[in-house]
């Protein structure tokens, strides 16, 4: 068993703490800014009422399993499969999900940076009085550049390495319990100013209103995909995170608290999103663009909208940096387990290795974006890889591992802390990750590939 050099092995100090890193991971652009759009492109209520359904049923117990795996050993994703699965290949899971999380920093570090791009721009002015399309040609005009793209990438990666360079518990643990209260509080002051608009009522009976004719299988992998899209499942934060809970702490309540932030979070943006688009006359079937060309144009139509818009970019940004700090460190334990690196070392090897790949993804957007792999620009390419491919796969042979391979007794155990817990849902737990979930993620992994159609 290799320790890491720096001594015995940190942990977060608390159940909050657990919910807040955890929860943070979790809930990041993927709920604020593609869950909203995702939600409008397929039928509103009746996607929320199939996500939520998929949320319990199937990312619940992959992201318990996540939390088992990573508490039993104590370990980064790599070293965790190999010490409960000594010499068996189960280790490869591990090393994807070091290399997914290496590939998904560098994009969506990229498009983190883009929230302080249109922070400063609602902080000088700039949104405002600009037509659509002028916000359009303004959108498109920034990532297509070099200079501002980089700038923003280097400084929300410079954020993100030093809170990891202060370690899990003065580090990780401290800051998304500070941030994460943050971001609710900005989320609830968008809520409140989205329903105080005449109109608004029609948002809320769009996303909460389900029309069952909109449920079609397409809908259902699409909210199969959101959900684990959501809960940073398949990449190995939560195995990283696992391992850092302490063993007197419930795991089942951790996950269930985890995903219910997460899905809480995941609505309410949905509520100050929404009415305000209908209230304004503004596109919930928007796509990609809802968060920078649809929303800022809303915001210049409504009453101290220059006040709200910084408040949604500041909110974006905070929601970017739980997620980034969590998925650096996946990398950085890593680093500090197998190569015996301190921390230090560990997080400035990560952060410039990243940053090379991470610029060459900035530049792909604009002067590079005529270096095509696969069709598809470098940016594109390692979102496809890594949503489409690697996190699905991770996902599917974590409950296989799970389900088929790893001892029940061992898994009781760990659920259980050796007894000392109930876990009357065990049965239930086993059957969905031995026989649903593998059927499910097998159909979205299919789906995503092109090769399941509807």
């Amino acid at each position: 068993m290799n320790e890491p050099i720096t001594g015995e092995r940190d942990s977060f100090t608390s159940k909050f703490g657990v919910i807040a890193a955890a929860a943070g991971s979790a809930i990041g652009l993927g709920n604020i800014w593609r869950f909203p759009y995702v939600t409008g492109e397929n039928g509103g209520g009746a996607f929320l009422l199939v996500y939520l359904l998929f949320v319990i049923a199937i990312g619940l117990p992959v992201m318990l399993s996540e939390f088992v795996i990573g508490r039993s050993a104590q370990k980064n994703p790599y070293g965790a499969f190999r010490l409960l699965a000594p010499g068996k290949p189960w280790y490869l899971i591990g090393l994807m999900g070091v290399a997914a999380a290496f590939m998904i920093l560098a994009f969506y570090t990229t498009v983190a940076g883009w929230t302080l791009e249109y922070f400063y721009q609602a902080l000088t002015g700039n949104l405002s009085g600009k037509s659509d399309a002028e916000l359009t040609g303004m959108f498109d005009d920034f990532i297509g550049g070099s200079f501002r793209p980089l700038l923003w990438f280097a400084i929300f990666m410079a954020f993100t390495a030093l809170i990891i360079l202060s370690g899990v518990r003065k580090g990780i643990e401290k800051y998304t319990k500070i941030l994460m209260p943050f971001l609710l509080a900005l989320l609830i002051s968008l809520c409140v100013r989205s329903l105080t608009l005449e109109g608004s009522g029609a948002g809320l009976k769009f996303l909460f209103n389900p029309d069952f004719s909109k449920i079609t299988p397409k809908v259902i992998l699409e909210a199969l995909g959101q959900a684990f899209f959501s809960l940073s499942i398949g990449m190995g934060t939560l195995i990283t995170y696992g391992s850092y809970i302490r063993k007197k702490e419930n795991l089942a309540s951790s996950a269930f608290f985890v995903v219910s932030a997460d899905t809480l979070i995941a609505i309410i943006a949905g509520i100050a999103i929404f009415p305000a688009l209908f209230a304004l006359g503004g596109s919930p079937a928007s796509g990609t663009g809802l968060v920078f060309i649809v929303i800022p144009g809303i915001f210049q139509k409504m009453p101290f909208g220059e006040v709200f818009a910084l408040i949604f970019f500041i909110l974006l940004a905070v929601a970017a940096l739980t997620s980034t700090i969590s998925v650096l460190e996946v990398i950085v334990a890593y680093l500090s387990e197998e190569l015996r690196m301190t921390r230090r070392k560990a997080t400035i090897a990560a952060t410039l290795a990243v940053s090379v790949l991470g610029l060459v993804t900035v530049l792909s957007l604009g002067p590079m974006d005529n270096v095509r792999i696969l069709g598809r620009n470098i940016f594109g390419l390692l979102e496809y890889l890594t949503s489409n491919i690697m996190l699905p796969l991770g996902g599917l042979c974590i409950v296989l591992f799970i389900g088929w391979f790893y001892s029940r007794q061992a898994t009781r155990e760990e659920l259980t802390n050796k007894g000392e817990l109930k876990a009357g849902y065990l049965p239930l737990y086993m059957f969905i990750v031995k026989f649903v979930a593998p059927v499910a993620i097998a159909m979205v992994f299919l789906y995503s590939l092109g090769i399941l159609k509807f």
